[in-house]
């Protein structure tokens, strides 16, 4: 009990506790094996205006800022890219339905030389086709249009999942409003979007998950997101379901988010990442990868997946940002002592 209180404590103040190593997890998964090649389609693909790379991978992060606001963003991007000594080719961002697209951050991290990937939490499925937010989407559609750039747009990521079954419904409904929405999008002149559809690796292993797939006429690129966090197996494992399933369409594949948890570790962190960028070089399908580079609040060790502070781990995701494989398009270096502005 004493033990579980310190825990809490030292979460609680934004502390972190003696660096130990964790246990090994039980049985411990060989992280040895060459990985299998599963989507081995190389391309070219018709990935929208987005573009797949003809060789290796884009690579990029989702980076939980200190503060939610616009200073905070760039700064968190700037310290993540410092550490890295290298600019990031994709930058997930997050929107509820009614936060646009354009912001003062997206503005300054576009001109970076970064490309966005819109993580859009859309509404209730129903009510969407219904025409009850017409207005709203017509307002997003406008806005990334003015963007004036290719983007990723993942409208409602992780449709699968249990707890959104009260507004996805059903697989229908998800598949007629994502069908209205790009309506409303053709109808507003936006062509620079790249339509990325994003389920879990989990709703794959459950077997549902593409019942939300709405068309390879609909669709640019296959997603899937994919975590060690409650489970911890290799992440061909993990996402050997989507694989199999996504390498019989003729779609790029991005991994919308990728990560390890703490629970497991340092070294076997650091042992699944450097696995993790051998599968993805072993499937050239996949065509870009985004770590989930956050500390969600209120979540157990199990699903926290920060790398910074870890320096077995932040060194292997290191590695991977240096690879040439990686490294799909000229990128500027970063310097660690300089920031965005003004460059």
């Amino acid at each position: 009990m004493k033990k579980l209180l310190l825990a809490g404590v030292l979460l609680l103040a934004g502390c972190t506790a003696p660096d130990r190593e964790a246990p090994e997890p039980t049985p411990s998964p060989d992280l040895t094996r060459p990985p299998s090649g599963v989507a081995v389609n190389p391309g070219p693909f018709q990935a929208g205006p987005f573009r797949a790379p003809a060789d290796g991978a884009y690579l990029g992060a989702w980076i939980k800022p200190a503060e939610l606001t616009h200073s905070g963003r760039v700064e968190a991007v700037d310290g993540l890219e410092g550490d890295l000594g290298r600019r990031l080719d994709i930058l997930n961002t997050y929107r509820r339905f009614e936060q646009m697209v354009g912001t003062e951050s997206d503005q300054e991290l576009l001109a970076g030389g970064a490309d966005l990937m819109i993580s859009w939490a859309t509404g209730d499925n129903r009510s969407i086709v219904a025409g009850e937010h017409d207005r709203l989407i017509r307002q997003q559609a406008q806005a990334i249009r003015k963007v004036d750039r290719p983007v990723l747009l993942r409208m409602r990521w992780e449709m699968d999942r249990p707890n959104l079954r009260a507004t996805m419904w059903s697989g229908a409904d998800y598949i007629a409003a994502w069908r209205y929405v790009r309506k409303i999008f053709a109808e507003e002149r936006v062509t620079n979007v790249s339509w990325v559809w994003c389920p879990t690796a989990e709703g794959f292993i459950r077997g549902n998950a593409p019942e939300y797939y709405p068309g390879d006429d609909q669709v640019d690129w296959t997603c899937v997101d994919v975590y060690a966090g409650s489970v911890f197996q290799p992440i061909g494992r993990l996402m050997g379901p989507f694989l199999e399933w996504a390498a019989q369409r003729p779609k790029p594949i991005i991994i919308g988010e990728f990560g390890v948890a703490k629970a497991w570790g340092s070294s076997a962190r650091a042992a699944w990442l450097a696995d993790a960028a051998r599968t993805f070089k072993a499937n050239p399908q996949i065509k870009g990868v985004a770590y989930f580079e956050s500390d969600p609040e209120g979540n157990g060790p199990k699903q926290q997946f920060q790398l910074t502070g870890d320096k077995a781990a932040f060194r292997a995701f290191k590695r991977m940002t240096k690879d040439s494989y990686f490294n799909p398009k000229p990128l500027r270096k970063r310097s660690a002592a300089g920031g965005r502005r003004g460059e």
